[in-house]
């Protein structure tokens, strides 16, 4: 009787002993589960998706760095370390080579884009800009690409520079300069507008053998070829002390105006304002260079009010009557 009951409870313990044994080893397996993950195949994925993948995974993201790839896009990843499938904790550093792509791109077509545009896309091609060159062409508007060296479609490594041909539009129209010696100022200015040439520098001299308020010498000469929209800087001949007054050219009543920046080393924005006949126009807005001098015309005998100002500031009135 005493063998049974001995019998019986050493049955008993080892039962008791085999659940704890299975306990604790399907209760490490539970804890042990809990903390390692198994690492999924990265490699030709987006990077941004790994990224997220990993942080769900409770992973840390470790870049080693980039290389370029021939078979991989770029922004993909080409390398990790562990290899998919490996099993790790949750924690632990999971290493990563991202694709820069292939190494040699296809160089774009520029023709026919903007100037802007074209450093654009060479941007996003991972390309630069080099060397621009500008011609006159007539089916090409200004500003727009007429050719690229290399050409289009050409294999090239990343970061190469891609030279532009640069439209600068049609070819001006040529002119010969006119002889404007002898002339008042105001028949000078209508000769050199008629040809669509600007009036550049005017300056005074005075040479007593000429006659007063005409154009003693001139720059370019007359003959010289220039292109539409050139200048032409004009000396006339006046006395120094008849400086800002009013000149009659002519018979046509036409004053002339100077104003002289003052001299140093910064510019000055000057704006110029003509107050005639009812009307408010600017003569001139923008900066002038120390000592740079402005001529215009201005119409006599119309009560013609010039405001001169300097960074918005009026430091000047002159009445014209």
């Amino acid at each position: 009787m005493l063998f049974r009951i001995l019998k019986i409870t050493a049955l008993a313990a080892i039962a008791v002993a085999v659940a704890g044994i299975s306990a604790y080893f399907t209760f490490s397996l539970i804890i042990k589960s809990e903390a390692a993950v198994v690492v999924p195949e990265l490699v030709d994925k987006d990077v941004v998706y790994v990224l997220e993948l990993l942080t769900d995974l409770e992973l840390n993201t470790k870049v080693k760095g980039s290389e370029y790839s021939e078979t991989i896009s770029k922004n993909r990843i080409i390398f990790q370390e562990p290899e998919a499938g490996a099993e790790i904790k949750k924690g632990r550093d999971v290493t990563l080579i991202i694709s820069k792509g292939p190494e040699t791109i296809l160089v774009p077509n520029l023709k026919g884009a903007s100037a802007r545009q074209a450093r654009l896309i060479l941007e996003e091609n991972g390309l630069r800009q080099g060397h621009i060159a500008y011609t006159y062409h007539n089916l090409t508007v200004k500003e727009f690409i007429i050719a690229q060296s290399p050409a289009p479609e050409f294999k090239t490594r990343h970061d190469s520079a891609c030279n532009m041909l640069v439209s600068m539009g049609p070819r001006p129209g040529s002119f010969k300069i006119p002889e404007l010696k002898g002339l008042y100022l105001d028949d000078a200015i209508s000769r050199i507008e008629d040809i669509h040439l600007v009036v550049g520098n005017i300056t005074a001299t005075f040479q007593p053998a000429q006659t007063q308020n005409t154009i003693i010498s001139q720059q370019p000469p007359s003959g010289y070829r220039v292109t539409e929209g050139s200048e032409v800087n004009l000396i006339i001949n006046r006395k120094a002390e008849a400086k800002e007054a009013h000149i009659s050219y002519g018979m046509r009543g036409i004053g002339l105006f100077q104003y002289k920046a003052a001299d140093g080393f910064l510019k000055r924005h000057i704006r110029i304002e003509l107050n005639c006949f009812g009307l408010a126009n600017t003569l001139f807005d923008n900066y002038v260079h120390p000592g740079k001098s402005l001529w215009y015309l201005i119409p006599g005998n119309a009560g013609a009010t010039v405001l001169i100002y300097e960074d918005d500031i009026l430091i000047r009135t002159q009445v014209f009557d």
